[in-house]
């Protein structure tokens, strides 16, 4: 013990040291050997001087890596002048694009992306995907799509927001495009000047397509500044697309209501339900604060993503603002599939570029895209399920279209070839 206290300053000194050496180790910061191993006191009264040591920096952890995004769908359409494909992802990725040395092709590529199971069963050989474009996924994983610029005149890939999706256009050089081709990043209108193409019947023998003409008898909806009532222009719109759908052999149409009479909306998905529906599209006609807003916009079941589709979903749902997303968590699995949100995406796509195609030839109309917003009415049906707003009431102008017998028979036949066209693609039934 005697020793001890006379080489106490001594062994307070090499411990220093020791600890200093430890925590130079850890920060990696480098202390001239001098000032490091400097001489210990030789008077045991003298205090002890630490050793310097440098500040040592916070250990900051990794960041986790971030979730892969995913490809929900893949959509292909032709005009005369462009192939469109659309690639609908569930958030925004940036492409990176690249040529392929002593190669005629360009890859496009979405870096920490995965395909969905039904767009990677488009993709596959035999699918409905043009053998033009090739689409594949790596362990990385990465979704790359590839095509050949020999033979083409132009091409031009961007993204798109709400809902994020990746365009990419090609012009073929034998189609002579017009200067302005590529020039547009609205989405390119489906073909709908084609003969429909033949319906496979699913294995029940027959497809069920129930219209739903929003409100009726007590609930009149949105009111225009002429007092045009909601109820009374999507019954007129629904008894005509009825109409249209019903020449189609192999197709049984049904409504929710047929005449001016009050349907709760969660009876209007029993219906669908009890009927074994593949297709249900309920009819709506849209309102705003501002007259001058007008135009089409088609929703699928979601939560919002804006402030104004939670506000059209309480309109429509008839509830407070603050209560409409209430119970968005605790959707049923097995009433609200991946399958059932894809094709809903799907139909609501075809649907409303089938409007907009058909629309715009004949009047103004404003393209407000596809949303997600929680409407009640979408949210108990088992298969594929849309919302179309097919117009503003509150608009003037379209409230006076909208007493037009034409211009509802118009809507009514945009809808009809949109419908018509998603069935087209699915070749074997909609479930």
């Amino acid at each position: 013990m005697r020793l001890y206290r006379e080489h106490r300053p001594f062994v307070t000194w090499v411990k220093t040291v020791m600890v200093s050496v430890c925590v130079l180790i850890a920060s990696e910061v480098t202390i001239p050997l001098p000032l490091l191993f400097a001489a210990p006191p030789n008077d045991r009264t003298a205090p002890v001087r630490p050793v310097a040591s440098a500040k040592v920096p916070k250990i900051k952890s990794a960041p986790a890596a971030l979730a892969s995004a995913t490809v929900r769908n893949l959509r292909v359409w032709s005009t005369q002048e462009k192939t469109r494909l659309v690639l609908d992802l569930d958030r925004q990725i940036q492409p990176v694009e690249r040529r392929m040395p002593h190669s005629e092709q360009v890859i496009i590529s979405l870096p920490n992306t995965l395909m969905s199971q039904s767009a990677r069963a488009k993709a596959e050989k035999g699918g409905p995907l043009p053998s033009l474009f090739t689409i594949t996924q790596t362990e990385e994983p990465t979704v790359s799509v590839s095509f050949p610029v020999s033979g083409l005149h132009a091409y031009k890939q961007f993204t798109l927001s709400n809902p994020p999706r990746l365009v990419i256009d090609v012009v073929v050089r034998s189609e002579s495009p017009s200067s302005s081709s590529l020039d547009n990043p609205e989405p390119a209108p489906p073909q709908t000047d084609l003969p429909v193409q033949p319906i496979i019947p699913p294995s029940k023998g027959h497809t069920t397509i129930v219209i739903d003409p929003g409100h009726g008898g007590k609930d009149m909806g949105a009111k225009g500044p002429r007092h045009t009532e909601e109820k009374d222009i999507t019954l007129k719109v629904g008894l005509s697309l009825r109409d249209l759908l019903s020449k189609q052999p192999n197709l049984r149409v049904l409504m929710t209501r047929d005449r001016d009479v009050f349907v709760e909306l969660e009876e209007r998905a029993k219906f669908a339900n009890s009927h074994n529906a593949d297709l249900f599209v309920s009819i709506h006609v849209n309102s705003h604060p501002s007259h001058h807003v007008k135009g089409v916009e088609v929703y699928h079941f979601g939560e919002a993503k804006d402030q104004r589709a939670l506000e059209v979903a309480a309109r429509e749902n008839g509830t407070p603002l603050n209560s409409t997303g209430v119970g968005w968590e605790y959707l049923v699995a097995d009433l609200l599939t991946t399958k059932k949100i894809e094709s809903s995406l799907d139909l609501a796509w075809t649907a409303k570029e089938s409007m907009i195609a058909h629309m715009s030839r004949r009047y103004p109309i404003n393209d407000h895209g596809v949303k997600t917003a929680p409407f009640y009415v979408l949210r108990f049906t088992t298969m594929p399920s849309i919302l179309a707003e097919i117009a503003f009431i509150s608009n003037p102008e379209e409230e006076h279209l909208l007493r037009q017998p034409a211009y509802v028979n118009d809507v009514a036949l945009s809808l009809y070839k949109g419908i018509m066209s998603f069935l087209a693609s699915r070749g074997n039934g909609t479930r």
